[in-house]
This record gives C-alpha cells, sequence and structure tokens, in this order.
C-alpha cells in the first residue's frame, strides 16, 4: 500500500509507551488485589487466573488493534491485509498442534511437552513476520515490556508461595519441584515464550481485523460522498 514519508512513522518505542505502561499498572493492580483479597470475581488467585477482567490478557486485542491502526495511518501498513489474517490464523493453528501435541506427550515428561510448546511458540511469532513486519516489531517489543515484569512478579511469588495465580502451579504439575525449576517451568518459559507468542499471533489477528475494518468504514464513507 502507499505509504507516507519516513518522517510521518512513528517509531516503536513510541507506538508502545503508553500501552506499556498502562499495561504495567493493570499487572500491579492485580497484584495487589490478589495479595489484598479483594473480590475473585474482579481477582481471581487461583491458578490460572480464572480469566478475571482485571489482567492484561485482554489488552493484547486492544492494543494489537490499536497499533494496527496506528500504524496504517502512519503509512507502515501492511501490503495485503488478507495476508495479515491469514498468517494469524496459521500462527493460531500452530500454537493448537503444539499444545495437542505436548499434552498427547506429556506423560514422559514435562520437559519434553514444555520443549514442543516453546517450539511451537517460536515458530508462531516467527511467522507473524513475513506478514506486517512493522507490526511484529510492535507487538514483539510490547509482548516483552509486558510480560517482563509479570516474571519478575513470579519469581518472587513462587520463591515466596504467596498464594496468588502467579505462584499457583497448574493441574498436573508434579509435587516437591524446587522453587526455582518451578519458576523455570511455569514462569520464564510460559512468560517469555508462550505468552509473547500470544501477544503477537493474537495482536496480528486483532490488528488485521481493525485495519480491515477501518478500511471499509472509509470505503464507504468515500462512496456516499
Amino acid at each position: 500500500m502507499a505509504g507516507k514519508s519516513p518522517d510521518s512513522r512513528v517509531s516503536t518505542l513510541q507506538l508502545i509507551a503508553i500501552p506499556a505502561l498502562i499495561t504495567l499498572a493493570v499487572t500491579i493492580i492485580r497484584l495487589i488485589g490478589e495479595r489484598q483479597g479483594w473480590s475473585k470475581v474482579w481477582f481471581n488467585p487461583d491458578p490460572g487466573g480464572g480469566a478475571a477482567p482485571i489482567g492484561i490478557v485482554w489488552l493484547v486485542l486492544i492494543f494489537g488493534a490499536y497499533f494496527g491502526v496506528k500504524l496504517t495511518a502512519a503509512g507502515d501498513g501492511p501490503s495485503s491485509n488478507g495476508r495479515v489474517i491469514s498468517f494469524a490464523l496459521l500462527g493460531i493453528a500452530v500454537l493448537v498442534i503444539g499444545f495437542a501435541m505436548a499434552f498427547a506427550l506429556s506423560k514422559p515428561g514435562l520437559l519434553l511437552a514444555q520443549t514442543i510448546i516453546g517450539i511451537a511458540s517460536i515458530a508462531a511469532i516467527v511467522l507473524q513476520r513475513a506478514a506486517w513486519p512493522a507490526l511484529f516489531k510492535a507487538l514483539l517489543a510490547y509482548g516483552f515490556a509486558a510480560r517482563i515484569p509479570v516474571t519478575i512478579i513470579m519469581f518472587f511469588a513462587i520463591r515466596g508461595a504467596w498464594g496468588t495465580h502467579y505462584d499457583g502451579p497448574p493441574p498436573g504439575f508434579p509435587e516437591g519441584v524446587p522453587w526455582f525449576t518451578k519458576f523455570l517451568l511455569i514462569g520464564a518459559m510460559p512468560q517469555l515464550v508462550v505468552w509473547i507468542a500470544f501477544t503477537v499471533v493474537v495482536g496480528t489477528l486483532f490488528a488485521g481485523i481493525a485495519v480491515a475494518v477501518t478500511n471499509r468504514g472509509k470505503q464507504t464513507r468515500t462512496a456516499q460522498a
């Protein structure tokens, strides 16, 4: 698509700065809410978080769409929006297959399952670059900005057994695992690999949808003019 001059384009840091700060604020509020025993409906401390409304996972949908619209307006849009959505769906398929294989082979060992999920996650991330490089950079940077603070929190939560969703192990997690090994398996690896993949892939999908809706709205207004 025709772009604007390079001077009109926003840098990745400029693009993600405010979303990253908002995400950090939500993370801190979530932690305080769980530690203080606030309403479980909003701050669920159970392992996995129980899809509590106060959480950063939902922000991926919002900021994915935001990044897509902002980049397009700045002249850094995709060459093909259909390609963006297709690659996002392909990434989701790769993740689903990876998780299915991991669960099927989880009995031989947790490490094997984690390795399979890790490989699938990295593959799903890399796929998105080909569809929209500027968006890929923004979502990857935002993903780490969002997940590194969570990883740090999980380090201390697991070490101190805080009783929050940050240190609660998933169902079937082996008993008696040393805290640091537990941190690596349910903290560092998921946050810095799996959740980054979720951010990049799902963010790409919602960016593609947002741009498609925006472009269609512009075309409709043009046709009516």
